[in-house]
């Protein structure tokens, strides 16, 4: 899959422009706008970004792994983005060296991600399909605003594209060693964002209509099993010698629960507080973790059950909108303001969902894997806070089904002939 061997000279060519480009723009910005993409500022320590740059220094200087909890240990967050931040910190410097070092490593990952995502579109489509998705890709001012804040989706779609590639050549080779390595990227994408797990069940559901024997799925099945579970221990030992308990990935998961049952961020209606009086709109966040998840599982079942039409409307409707009918583009680059992005990204979701549909149509086959990891991971946000930071990882598909759509129309052009392979 990620060999050029029988690429012709004008493709390989052609990519490497386009990666170059990627690279010599995003370097310029990184380095130019700096900490014009810090979301928050060191000195509140109110947002993501600055909170990951304060829980590295801590991890260097107290050895202590901590978030929204002081100087004290937490288990918040997974640890992925503070480990490579203090790993950088430790060779540039705690201050700007160390995040500019991040934001460069952004820069890196960009770059490579155009290369994974013609290849997958090579595998899915054919050599014209990925490089049009390049294109669009190399011109989407996201991936750009993506490379300069110090946030997990800058690691976590790379490793997300290797895990896909990686599992159709597994499904493809039928053997252990691409399990192996499918098994490498599932933990090491639970690192930055543990609902990764439960891709799993994506590949077993695959095996179950390719007809895998029992043997072969309980064999692979061990593979990644043992290898998550050593790679994972650290954490897990971490946590549970800190803390007396277990915790598998964090134990933040009640307040986005919670804030996402709140239809546009409002609080329940005044029925829920005749049903549960024990709340007040003042105390819904109050209690840990535990209690809230609680409190959200309280207020969705209210809700489906007394206002059926406006929660599933909430659940099945405005939450996908949420993840890919905004940017994830949060600061202004080159002059183009949120607002314009808001409008290009808008249609961009359309075309993207009319790529689907016509994929499906006309039964591409090779595009199971890739259209069940993109329902995957839009479904698993349901239940939790919803916007455009966490459909972003998935942009890629929606971009690489807008190149086929374009390149199935311009096939359709006189004097064109519709390919096998569209």
């Amino acid at each position: 899959m990620f060999t050029l061997q029988n690429t012709s000279r004008s493709t390989k060519l052609t990519l490497f422009i386009i990666m170059a480009f990627v690279f010599i723009i995003s370097l310029g910005i990184v380095l130019y706008y700096g900490d014009h993409f810090l979301l928050g500022t060191y000195e509140k320590l109110n947002n993501d970004d600055v909170k990951y740059v304060n829980s590295a220094r801590l991890l260097i200087n107290e050895h202590v792994l901590a978030y929204n909890s002081g100087h004290k240990p937490s288990t918040f967050i997974m640890p992925g983005v503070p480990l490579i931040v203090s790993g950088l910190m430790l060779i540039f410097g705690q201050h700007d060296g160390g995040v500019i070092a991040y934001r460069i490593v952004n820069v890196i990952l960009q770059t490579g991600s155009i290369y994974l995502l013609f290849c997958l579109g090579r595998y899915v489509f054919n050599s014209r399909v990925a490089l049009i998705a390049c294109v669009l890709s190399a011109l989407y001012l996201p991936d750009y605003f993506s490379s300069g804040v110090v946030l997990s989706e800058s690691w976590f779609k790379p490793i997300f594209m290797l895990l896909i590639c990686f599992t159709l050549v597994a499904l493809d080779k039928k053997q252990l060693r691409y399990y192996f390595i499918v098994a490498l990227l599932l933990t090491f994408a639970c690192y930055f964002k543990p609902q990764t797990i439960l891709f799993s069940v994506v590949i077993a559901f695959i095996w179950l209509l390719r007809k895998y024997t029992w043997r072969q799925m309980i064999t692979y099945t061990l593979v990644i099993a043992v290898t998550f579970c050593i790679l994972m221990s650290p954490w897990w030992i971490r946590n549970y010698v800190t803390f007396g308990h277990w915790v598998t990935f964090t134990e933040s998961a009640g307040n986005p629960l919670l804030q996402g049952a709140f239809i546009n961020g409002n609080p329940p209606s005044a029925g829920f507080y005749e049903k549960y009086p024990q709340y007040t709109s003042k105390t819904l966040f109050q209690g840990g973790d535990k209690n809230q998840v609680i409190t959200a599982k309280r207020i969705m079942l209210y809700g489906l059950y007394y206002e059926p039409v406006a929660y599933l409307k909430w659940y099945l409707i405005e939450k996908p909108k949420s993840l890919y009918k905004w940017p994830y583009y949060w600061k202004d680059i080159f002059g183009v303001t949120k607002a314009a992005m808001d409008k290009i990204q808008y249609y961009l979701a359309i075309v993207g969902a009319l790529g689907i549909v016509l994929s499906l149509i006309k039964r591409q086959g090779k595009t199971l894997l890739v259209l069940l990891s993109f329902t995957y991971f839009t479904l698993v946000y349901f239940p939790f806070v919803t916007f455009s930071r966490y459909g972003y990882p998935n942009v890629f598909i929606l971009i690489l089904f807008i190149a086929y759509l374009l390149y199935f129309v311009y096939q359709l052009l006189p004097g064109r002939k519709v390919t096998a392979d569209v």
